[in-house]
C-alpha cells in the first residue's frame, strides 16, 4: 500500500472529488488545454519580481534569438539582483505529451528566484505529433544554443550552464546531460526531479504505486505509448539508465517522492551514478506523490523541496543566494 502522507492523503482525495477527466480518457489536445487550465491551481503564485522574456532559439545563436514564430520556443527567467548569472536549461514535465511554458511558470520562477541562477525553459515538441527522439533533439538543440553564443548574447554566463527538468523533463534533462558529456561540454550540474530513466515496468514501485497517487499505471501507459514504440524502448536516449557508461556526467542532484511509481527506477538511477564515480545528492521525500514541487500551496514539502533544490542550483555554480 502506498504510505502517503496525511496531508497528502488529503489532497489526493481532495483531486479525486474534483472530477478531473483522466489524461489517458482525452485525446492528446484536450489533456494538453485542460493541463493549462489546472496546472498552477496548487502552485505558488507566480513571483512577479522575476525577470521573464520570451524567447525563440535560432541559429545562428546571436541572431534574432527573439524573432517572433521562429525556431524553438523558450522563456527566459532572471533574477533582478544577480548581473552574468548561471544559467539552467529547463525542461518541463508531462510525460513527454502535453504542458508546456505556461504550466511550469510558476516553478521556474521559484527555481530562479530561490537560487539567483537564470532559467531557461524550453517549450519542446510533443509526441504524438513529434514522437522520440525529437524532445530529446529540441534539448540538445537548445544547450548548444546556449553554449555557442546565447548566453552571452543574453548576458548570461557560458561558462556555468546546467541542466534540470521534472518528470519527463528530468528525463529529458538525464539525456542531455550525457550527450554533453559526449560532446566535451562541461555542466555544473544536472536537477533531476522525479525522473523515468527505465525501458520496461519491471519495478516494484510501479505496481506498489500503480493507483491512487495521481500518476497511475494506465497513465503512463498512456503517455509512453505516444511517445515511443515499444520497438525504440531500448535506445538510451529514451530510457537513459541503459547508457553504457555513466562515468565523467555532470554532478547529480536528485529529487524522488516516495509514493511515485517512478522511485525505484530514480533510486537506481541515483546508485549507478554513483557506483561510476558521479556525484549525487539524493532528496527522497517521504509520502508524497509524483509532481509534488508543483504543489507549494498546499504541501509544506513542495516548498521544502523547491528550497533544496534552489540550493544545490546555487552551489554547484557558486551563485550566492539572494
Amino acid at each position: 500500500m502506498s504510505r502517503l502522507s496525511p496531508r497528502m492523503q488529503g489532497l489526493v482525495e481532495r483531486i479525486a472529488r474534483a472530477g478531473q477527466l483522466p489524461w489517458h480518457r482525452q485525446s492528446p489536445e484536450q489533456a494538453r488545454a485542460a493541463y493549462v487550465r489546472v496546472a498552477e491551481v496548487l502552485d505558488l503564485p507566480r513571483e512577479r519580481r522575476v525577470l521573464a522574456r520570451d524567447l525563440n532559439l535560432t541559429q545562428p545563436p546571436a541572431r534574432a534569438f527573439d524573432a517572433p514564430g521562429q525556431g524553438l520556443p523558450a522563456r527566459l527567467y532572471r533574477h533582478p539582483d544577480i548581473d552574468r548569472p548561471a544559467v539552467l536549461l529547463y525542461a518541463h514535465g508531462g510525460g513527454f505529451v502535453i504542458g508546456g511554458l505556461e504550466t511550469h511558470d510558476s516553478l521556474c520562477r521559484q527555481l530562479c528566484w530561490r537560487s539567483g541562477v537564470a532559467v531557461l525553459a524550453v517549450d519542446y515538441r510533443l509526441a504524438p505529433e513529434h514522437p522520440f527522439p525529437a524532445a530529446v533533439d529540441d534539448l540538445w538543440l537548445a544547450l548548444r544554443w546556449l553554449a555557442d553564443g546565447g548566453a552571452a548574447a543574453l548576458g548570461l554566463d557560458p561558462s556555468c550552464l546546467a541542466v534540470g527538468g521534472d518528470s519527463a523533463g528530468a528525463t529529458l534533462a538525464a539525456v542531455t546531460a550525457l550527450q554533453a558529456r559526449d560532446a566535451g561540454l562541461a555542466l555544473a550540474l544536472q536537477l533531476l526531479i522525479t525522473p523515468g530513466v527505465a525501458p520496461d515496468d519491471a519495478w516494484p514501485s510501479r505496481r506498489l504505486h500503480a493507483q491512487g497517487v495521481l500518476l497511475d499505471a494506465v497513465t503512463l501507459d498512456w503517455f509512453f505509448d505516444h511517445y515511443a514504440p515499444r520497438a525504440r524502448r531500448h535506445d538510451w536516449r529514451y530510457a537513459p539508465l541503459l547508457a553504457p557508461d555513466l562515468a565523467g556526467v555532470a554532478p547529480t542532484a536528485l529529487l524522488l517522492a516516495e509514493c511515485d511509481p517512478l522511485v525505484d527506477e530514480g533510486l537506481a538511477w541515483g546508485d549507478r551514478l554513483r557506483a561510476e564515480g558521479v556525484a549525487v545528492d539524493l532528496e527522497l521525500v517521504r509520502g508524497v506523490t509524483h509532481d509534488f514541487i508543483k504543489m507549494g500551496r498546499a504541501l509544506p514539502e513542495a516548498l521544502a523541496a523547491q528550497d533544496w533544490a534552489a540550493t544545490a542550483l546555487a552551489a554547484a555554480t557558486g551563485t550566492p543566494r539572494p
